[in-house]
């Protein structure tokens, strides 16, 4: 995510800015100091060198402080918890599980090691960082599924129904809609 700056974008580019923080300290797959890393990265308006780290510092610590006061209030099983018992379940399944990946090249990629190495996988499930963002947002997760030899899923497709099935019996309710699995499932991970 970049920031546009401008004279009068820079108020919107500051929440921006410590929105993107929000939404990567709950997502949860980086610690503090990547957090911050990529937050100067991104931008902090009206800001240089030392200030930009001061305000990365600043963001995450207020992201990181508003989650903790939400987690005494969470579910003892989260919708989170729920979704990693059933990847859990996938994979004993032989389903490919891979987390916050960049983009489908690194589900190719894993797919291609896997069959190198003689492993010939019935598929692989698969979801980047800005679907985890969707999920702390609107508490929906999108997932990619893929036959082994990574042909997409399709309706009425056997191993469609399989992964529905182990999202369901998890307690998650999840579709197919436009080539991908829509899960129901607020992001709520703890730190």
């Amino acid at each position: 995510m970049r920031l546009r700056r401008s004279g009068r974008l820079a108020e919107r580019d500051a929440e921006q800015l410590a929105d993107y923080a929000r939404v990567l300290v709950r997502a949860g797959y980086l610690d503090v100091a990547a957090v911050e890393a990529e937050l100067v990265e991104s931008g902090a308006p009206g800001h240089d060198g030392a200030e930009r780290w001061n305000l990365a510092h600043h963001l995450v610590g207020q992201a990181a402080d508003e989650l903790a006061a939400e987690q005494p209030g969470w579910p003892r099983v989260t919708d989170f918890d729920k979704v990693q018992a059933a990847f859990a379940e996938l994979s004993t399944r032989g389903i490919a599980v891979l987390e916050h990946v960049e983009d489908h090249w690194a589900a190719a990629a894993e797919l291609e090691r896997r069959d190198e190495a003689g492993e010939r996988l019935p598929g692989i499930v698969w979801f980047t960082p800005p679907d985890v963002w969707h999920a702390v947002d609107h508490g929906m997760l999108e997932l990619n599924l893929w036959h082994g030899d990574g042909a997409n899923v399709a309706p009425g497709d056997g191993l469609l129904a399989d992964v529905l099935a182990v999202l369901s019996a998890h307690g998650l309710g999840a579709g197919f809609d436009e080539g991908r699995i829509e899960v129901a499932a607020s992001w709520q991970r703890r730190r």
